[in-house]
Order: C-alpha cells, then sequence, then structure tokens
C-alpha cells in the first residue's frame, strides 16, 4: 500500500519514517501530488507527537480507501469520508475520531491549496459533538503528593533526580514533554527570583517563578550530579545499569515509567501519571485560594474553560452534600 520515494534526499531522523515512504493512491496521482504529501507532514506540522498523530491518523483512512478499491484520490468524495469516520465512531472514542477527521481534513486542504485536486472532500464532513466539562487526568490529594515527596530516598542520584522532577511539574504545573525539554541553563536566577524556562508546543518558551521547593529540589539534584554549570546539556537524564547519570535526555516514557515505579511503592492509585502532578498542583494551588486566571498564566493554556477542566476542588464538596442524604 505504500511505496518509497526519494524526494527529500536524507530527511533528518526525525521525520524519515513519514518522508520515505508515501501511499500509493497519492504516489499514483503524479510527483506533485507525492512532494505535496510529504511537505503537509514536514513543512506545516512542527509537534513530533503532532505529526505522529496525524501520520498514523492519515494513514489509517487511506489504507481503508485502498482495501475498498478506491485506487485514486479524485474517487474520494464527501460520502466516502462521512463513512469512515461513522465507522471509526463505532471503534474509537469521540476525541479520537475528530482527530483522524482534522488530520484527513487538512491533508486535502494542503492538497487543494497544492492545486493536486480541486475540492476538499472532508470540508463538508462533521464529526461527532464530544464536550468536556471535567478532566479525566488523576489527581492527588495535597497529602497524597507530600508523602510521594517525602518516600523518596535523596541519599543517591536517581532519588534527587525523580523528587526534583515531579517538584517541577508539581509546582510550576508544567507538562511533562516540556519538562524533558529543560536544559540545565533553564533553571536561573534572575537577581531576584529563581525562574524555571519551559520548553512548550511549537517551540515557544513560558517562564515561570520557581516556588522555593522547586528550587531547593532542583538545586540538590545539579550539585549532587555535578552538572550545575552544564547550562547547555539536559537536567534531567537517564541512569547506566550501574545507576550512574548519564550525558542522554529523559523521555516521557522514563519519567512515566519512574512515576509508576514510584506511586507503586507509595500505593497510589494505578491511574497516576505525570498528568497527574500537573493537575494536583493546579487543583492544591485553586484549593488554597488561587485564582483561574492566574492558574491559566502558570499552566501557559490558551483558555480558561481548559484551566477549569484541572480543578478537582468541588470534588469533596460534591461528596460531602451527597452524605447529606440519610435515607
Amino acid at each position: 500500500m505504500y511505496e518509497e520515494t526519494a524526494l527529500l534526499g536524507n530527511p533528518p531522523s526525525a521525520t524519515k519514517s513519514l518522508t520515505t515512504v508515501v501511499p500509493r493512491i497519492v504516489a499514483d496521482a503524479g510527483p506533485d501530488a507525492a512532494r505535496r504529501f510529504v511537505e503537509f507532514f514536514t513543512a506545516t506540522i512542527r509537534n513530533p507527537n503532532t505529526r505522529e498523530a496525524y501520520a498514523r491518523a492519515v494513514r489509517d483512512f487511506l489504507d481503508w480507501c485502498e482495501i475498498r478499491g478506491l485506487v485514486h484520490l479524485g474517487q474520494i468524495e464527501p460520502i466516502v469520508v462521512a463513512t469512515y469516520v461513522e465507522g471509526l465512531q463505532a471503534v474509537k472514542s469521540a476525541p479520537t475520531v475528530k482527530l483522524h477527521l482534522a488530520a484527513v481534513r487538512m491533508l486535502f486542504d494542503w492538497l487543494v491549496t497544492g492545486q493536486v485536486l480541486p475540492v476538499n472532500p472532508a470540508s463538508s464532513v462533521r464529526g461527532p459533538k464530544h464536550v468536556v466539562r471535567k478532566g479525566k487526568s488523576p489527581v492527588l490529594t495535597a497529602a497524597q503528593c507530600r508523602r510521594l515527596l517525602d518516600s523518596i530516598d535523596t541519599s543517591r542520584i536517581v532519588g534527587l533526580r525523580d523528587r526534583a522532577l515531579i517538584g517541577v511539574m508539581v509546582y510550576s504545573f508544567a507538562r511533562v514533554s516540556a519538562v524533558m525539554n529543560m536544559n540545565v541553563g533553564d533553571f536561573y536566577n534572575t537577581g531576584i527570583r529563581w525562574m524555571i524556562r519551559l520548553h512548550e508546543k511549537g517551540g515557544k518558551f513560558h517562564e515561570v517563578p520557581a516556588h522555593h521547593n522547586a528550587v531547593e529540589y532542583v538545586h540538590e539534584y545539579a550539585q549532587g550530579a555535578g552538572i550545575a554549570e552544564e547550562k547547555k546539556a539536559p537536567l534531567f537524564r537517564t541512569v547506566d545499569k550501574q545507576r550512574r547519570l548519564t550525558a542522554k535526555r529523559m523521555t516521557r516514557d522514563d519519567a512515566l515509567r519512574m512515576v509508576k515505579r514510584r506511586a507503586k511503592a507509595n500505593r497510589l492509585p494505578e491511574s497516576t501519571c505525570c498528568h497527574t502532578f500537573r493537575a494536583t498542583g493546579i487543583t492544591a494551588y485553586l484549593d488554597a485560594g488561587g485564582t483561574i486566571e492566574n492558574a491559566q498564566t502558570i499552566a501557559a493554556h490558551e483558555s480558561p474553560r481548559t484551566t477549569k477542566l484541572y480543578d478537582r476542588t468541588g470534588d469533596v464538596m460534591t461528596l460531602d452534600e451527597i452524605e447529606r442524604i440519610s435515607i
């Protein structure tokens, strides 16, 4: 269903898997279509996670089309896309279906603007409605989070690293990917206060004042690891088999495995993940009297509605009210 192409010569390794193969249905439409297809992923989508998700969605759709005998791009009409979306809703969640439709719609838009196709067959197709009023990220209580942090053995470099990593996520409401991309120099002193510089989506930087606990944790880790002066080197690094710090940057999967291990040791919910600490930090902040507007700024959310999804301060109140039913 896919064939090799050498459109970009030797592409960067991060995009090689996307640029070395082109679906047959696209390749058969000619070199302009094939080039435009490759450019869609390499030139328009900068975030690697989004690129991977969209590539998977497009691949699934085009494979589905080919299995049903559609061998030309011109055969893909609105009813084809609508049928695919309808079938996808039976096996995928609404957010996943919406992502798949968005990927297909954006690809065909790109082909239309490149004069490969006259119209976008996905433009008129509507996805399922999906309204989220409350986030699903598991949240720890302040006591649970404190117990987790205090339980970490900081006599070893791994413990210092893990405590600093969790601390940064909790106290800065940071996304794990933003923390993984931090260098040593992204934790710095302005002369007035310590700051945390986070590498956000789209190549943007977001700076947050460092909580005194985060300052303590990162300082002890950096000093203990002997990396305090390596400003351009990764802050959070992997360890080798001898449990010694390496020069290799941790990945999100590395962080998740660490969190799962620490959570299990403390008998915390199995659902505890890296995103838990973002939600926990926001909830603790709001519970202490913080405002949604300031939480939005700290978390770098585009909308206060997004921040509100992390607010679980009403959960306890709701349970207390329900318990008033004295039947």
